[in-house]
Formats: C-alpha cells, structure tokens, sequence
C-alpha cells in the first residue's frame, strides 16, 4: 500500500531523515513512534505528500508521488484521509460544515448526499446529532472524533494519524484508541499512526516502527517490539513509563 525507497529528506542543510526503507501493508496499523525531534512527524508528512523528499522514492499503491505534480497529487489524496494532532477543525464552520467540507470541494454530490455521508461519518465516531455544534461548544475528544469523520468521509483507502491522543486524558485516549480500530476494521482501511504514547501503540499497531536520530531502528510486531534489547528503545521505554508516573502524580 505504502513503499518508501532509500528516502533522506534535509531541511537547511540539517538531515532530518536517513536512508528510510519501509513497506507499510495493505489493511494493516503501522504505529510510528520516537521521541520529539527524531523525524517521525517528518515521516508522515511525507507520506501524505504535504513535503518532498530531497531524494528516494515514496510509492502509493502504484503511483510514485515525491516528483509528481500537485494536481495529480490532489487525486491521489482523496484515497487518503489525514486526522491531525489538534484536530485542524474550521472555528468558523459548524461540526457538519467541517465534515462536509471536502466533499463539497471534490465533489458534484448533491446536498442531500453529502448531508447523509456527514451523519453517516458523524455516526460511525459515536457523534450522532451534534451537526450544528460549533467546534468551540466540543471537548477535545469530540473534536479529534470530529477530524476522524471528515477524514473518513471520502472512505479513503488509508488514514495517517498524527498523535491521536495528543491532550487528552487516559480515558478519551482508549475511546480513540477503539475508534482507530474500529475504524480500521469496519472499512477496511491501512493506518498510519504517528504517537509517543507506548501504550497505544501496543495496543492498536500489528507492527510498530521506531525512528531515532532519523533512521528507523527497528521495525516489528508489537510482541517482537517489546523483546528487544536495544538500549535506545529500553530508553524509549523507561522514559514513557516515568512521564506517565509523573502526569498520574
């Protein structure tokens, strides 16, 4: 589904990303974790095709997207959908507006279609009737449900999730935790998780990769993940648990 080949990517002069070879399968959970600063963000952004890669090659399905042009960009992205880490709502738009946004924009649907896909996606996240909320009358969860249901409108045929759970306390986070799941599973879709949250990871990924200092250092299942000895990813560990020792403190 996703193939990135011997990609690198520099921002100033600084290496951000090293030499990246990965294969992200089709109906699977990828989680991709690390530290702040060691490029994973860097790593979704492009898979999505928001950055280019100052060299390699980035395969979705069978399109080669870092030197493609932006219009034929845009039509390969209505196969993906994107839930950003604060949820990237339009204030000014109401919790339908927003789902029906791109659908409106990519779309000649008429408006009872785009109307019942808004309340069928709105449904499929646990928000029925809340239409005519505005994004400020929602608590954080309700908006990363919301940026789900505009990111599934399309039924795309990926998800890219940039730290889900990112603000939001333990329970709000196994909800979201259930609805990547869910989601992945009811429509069959390939998921691409960006989290520092070790928990999570563990609990949604069939396999998890961790990227350090720009490479990524170790690619397996979650139950192979957690036996290895590598003393970055021990670090990794270590400093996940005492972080969450603190907050509960």
């Amino acid at each position: 589904m996703i193939k990135l080949v011997d990609v690198n990517k520099s921002f100033k002069g600084k290496q951000m990303l090293k030499h990246i070879n990965l294969e992200v399968r089709e109906g699977e959970t990828l989680v991709i974790i690390g530290g702040s600063g060691m490029g994973k963000s860097t790593l979704l952004r492009l898979m999505i095709g928001l950055i280019r890669p100052t060299s390699g090659e980035i395969w979705i399905g069978d399109k080669e997207i870092s030197r493609m042009p932006e219009d034929e960009l845009d039509k390969v992205r209505l196969h993906m959908g994107m839930v950003f880490q604060y949820s990237a709502l339009f204030d000014s738009m109401s919790v339908g507006e927003n789902v029906a946004f791109g659908l409106r924009e990519h779309t000649d649907y008429s408006e009872d279609k785009i109307w019942a896909l808004v309340r069928e996606k709105l449904a499929m996240v646990g928000l029925t009737g809340i239409e005519e909320r505005m994004p400020n009358e929602l608590s954080g969860g309700m908006k990363k449900r919301v940026s789900l249901a505009r990111a599934i409108a399309f039924s795309p045929e990926i998800v890219f999730y940039d730290e889900p759970s990112s603000g939001l306390d333990p329970i709000m986070t196994d909800k979201i935790n259930e609805l990547i799941m869910q989601t992945q599973k009811n429509l069959h879709v390939t998921s691409v998780v960006v989290t520092h949250d070790m928990t999570s990871a563990c609990y949604i990924a069939d396999r998890i990769a961790m990227v350090y200092e720009g490479e990524i250092i170790a690619l397996e299942t979650v139950k192979d993940f957690r036996r290895l000895q590598d003393p970055r990813i021990r670090a990794f560990f270590r400093s996940m648990h005492t972080g969450k020792e603190e907050a509960e403190g």
